[in-house]
């Protein structure tokens, strides 16, 4: 009787209470190939939402203040963490010293013919490639993914596979995001786009580096 009170108990603690989206919920058993995403923001927001690393809760980072609109869902990889391994990685593809990660999950963008209304959801998707992205010495990778089983987008399994506008557009997003319409400069660089097996590559490193902060106890 009392094994079967305390597994009840476990079972009640397990699903009364949410899990946080970046450590509770796992990356896939089929990761990197198809990973688990948590979205924070879609194309329609004008506020940018982001998770709270503590609470677990999606929290309002900042307004958008200028006319540039994510043009994709984007959100992080659970279980992954832009620490020195993904810094070493850029470090050795850019041949540009004394880089630093971004200390924040790992960032993906994910493709879809699909309206989702609102962030704070989970979705599958395929890493196909992604950004070489550097913001202020920090290494700030962006992953693009397909959603699964999407209809138009679901096959396009490789970067020139998506049509050239829709990269072009993420990539504006992404070099503007953060600028006034003064701005003669921007503090971001695009250093490359990789393909699919670099995203992978970033990914696995990405989940090294988090194993490495929970084995240290300094989150």
């Amino acid at each position: 009787m009392e094994n079967d009170t305390e597994n009840s108990a476990r079972i009640a603690n397990k699903y009364m209470h949410k899990l946080h989206p970046w450590h509770g919920l796992s990356l896939g058993p089929k990761a990197p190939e198809i990973v688990n995403c948590y979205i924070e923001i879609v194309p329609t927001d004008t506020v940018k939402y982001e998770l709270d690393k503590e609470s677990g809760l999606l929290k309002v980072d900042r307004p958008q203040k200028y006319s540039s609109l994510c043009p994709m869902l984007y959100g992080m990889l659970p279980r992954t963490y832009a620490g020195d391994r993904v810094a070493e990685y850029c470090m050795k593809k850019t041949g540009i010293s004394n880089l630093v990660g971004d200390g924040d999950p790992l960032d993906i963008c994910v493709l879809t013919e699909n309206t989702i209304v609102r962030g704070d959801v989970i979705l599958n998707a395929i890493p196909i490639g992604g950004f070489r992205l550097l913001d202020r010495g920090q290494v700030d990778d962006k992953i693009i993914g397909v959603m699964v089983d999407d209809l138009v987008f679901g096959d396009m399994l490789t970067m020139d596979r998506i049509p050239p506008a829709l990269i072009q557009r993420l990539r504006h997003y992404f070099m503007t995001y953060k600028s006034g319409p003064d701005a003669t400069t921007s503090h971001v660089e695009i250093a490359a786009i990789y393909d699919k097996q670099e995203a992978q590559e970033i990914i696995n490193l990405g989940c090294a580096d988090y194993r490495e902060l929970m084995l240290s106890g300094t989150l």
